[in-house]
């Protein structure tokens, strides 16, 4: 089974939720601004399937999507953009650069999610980062990023999830804790008991939010985290995500960290 499939498409299966992530992003600009978001950059953007939903949600919406892999980007191209209209697909732009450096002009809001944008792995190139998001947005725009963190994020462990057709494994092969960088990657087993090992592999610093948020204002941002809301009957996150300057100490988290101009 493992010569049969995408990886790209079990990475979507696993790993993304478009249509939650872009309710958020859509759902929160409106209440903080009064007004709906047009036209969004979505960076580290990978096959563009976020921008894609984008696109489908308004005939007003426009994406502009930034990565550095073409491959990647040619996937995309094909089984995402070449899956919307001709109409919608004119409303997307993707573009083969780097994040640092290409000139999008003024987004109304801007992604960095899958904590790609952990990438850069120390306080001067972040801010710069940071910097070029807020010169790139217009006026009252917003800037949305994710993070995740908890005990287990600083452990070297396995973590196994089960699809209908294959497991999903998210392994922490290493962290430092002296420069807090971490090795993470993604395999497949699937039930005929072949693998995709290695099918994406990241290195990053494990960044805190606290960190995270400082260096945001530092850059000029109002920095908000949103927390997940627990579900009473699974003790499960509810998918609700609310702001708050009290978390809970959790084994495992994810968070949205909302960064007004």
């Amino acid at each position: 089974m493992a010569s049969k499939v995408d990886i790209n498409i079990l990475y979507e299966q696993s790993v993304q939720c478009v249509e939650s992530e872009i309710d958020f992003v859509d759902e929160t600009f409106q209440k903080l601004r009064g007004r709906k978001a047009a036209l969004l950059r979505e960076d580290f953007c990978g096959t563009a399937n976020t921008s894609c939903e984008w696109i489908r949600r308004r005939k007003t919406n426009k994406a502009i999507a930034v990565d550095l892999n073409e491959e990647v980007l040619t996937w995309g191209r094909e089984h995402k953009v070449g899956k919307l209209t001709d109409a919608q697909a004119k409303r997307i732009t993707l573009i083969n650069d780097n994040v640092m450096s290409v000139d999008t002009g003024e987004a109304d809001t801007a992604l960095a999610m899958n904590f790609s944008y952990w990438t850069f792995e120390d306080r001067p190139t972040m801010i710069k980062y940071f910097k070029g998001i807020y010169e790139r947005l217009v006026d009252d725009g917003i800037f949305f990023l994710d993070a995740f963190g908890g005990y287990e994020a600083y452990q070297e462990m396995r973590e196994r999830t089960e699809h209908d057709k294959f497991t999903y494994i998210w392994d922490q092969e290493s962290y430092n804790p002296v420069t807090g960088h971490c090795v993470c990657r993604i395999h497949f087993k699937f039930k005929d008991g072949s693998r995709i090992n290695n099918a994406f592999s990241y290195e990053w610093r494990l960044w805190s939010l606290p960190e995270l948020t400082e260096m945001l204002m530092e850059a000029g941002f109002k920095a908000t985290v949103y927390w997940e809301g627990t579900d009473e009957d699974t003790g499960e996150g509810n998918g609700i995500f609310e702001p708050t300057t009290q978390g809970e100490a959790d084994a495992g988290w994810i968070a949205y960290i909302v960064a007004e101009k």
